[in-house]
């Protein structure tokens, strides 16, 4: 039952932003670029009862992958703009979202070192 729930309340959601969007698409892309996802997962985590210490992790892993969903969105415009398919361009960002992620880790991985020399004062 609770998962239905959440499915009915999430569902909700999508579809009185697409409604938004649809009446006034301004508007609509700024609440649907509102993190409404992370927001509903992170309640629904909270809900079931995770640790602080699990939802702050799910909260970082929404953070990193932040830039590559900006990117997504870029390329989908960009495609759109440019008359491509719209399923085509969703292709396009989601290859370039996996794409940016994986130049994203090994950027990481190379300069973990000094990014945490950053961060953490010794």
């Amino acid at each position: 039952m609770y998962v239905m729930a959440k499915i009915i309340v999430s569902a909700v959601v999508i579809g009185v932003v697409t409604e938004i969007s649809r009446r006034f698409p301004s508007y609509g892309g700024k609440i649907a670029a509102l993190p409404l996802v992370s927001l509903l997962s992170i309640i629904w985590l909270y809900v079931q009862g995770e640790q602080s210490t699990e939802i702050s992790k799910f909260a970082l892993g929404v953070l990193w992958g932040f830039p590559a969903t900006a990117f997504l969105l870029v390329l989908v415009y960009v495609a759109i703009q440019h008359s491509i398919n719209l399923f085509l361009s969703i292709g396009i960002g989601i290859f370039g979202w996996g794409l940016f992620l994986f130049i994203q880790e090994l950027f990481l991985k190379y300069f973990k070192e000094s990014l945490i020399g950053l961060f953490v004062q010794k």
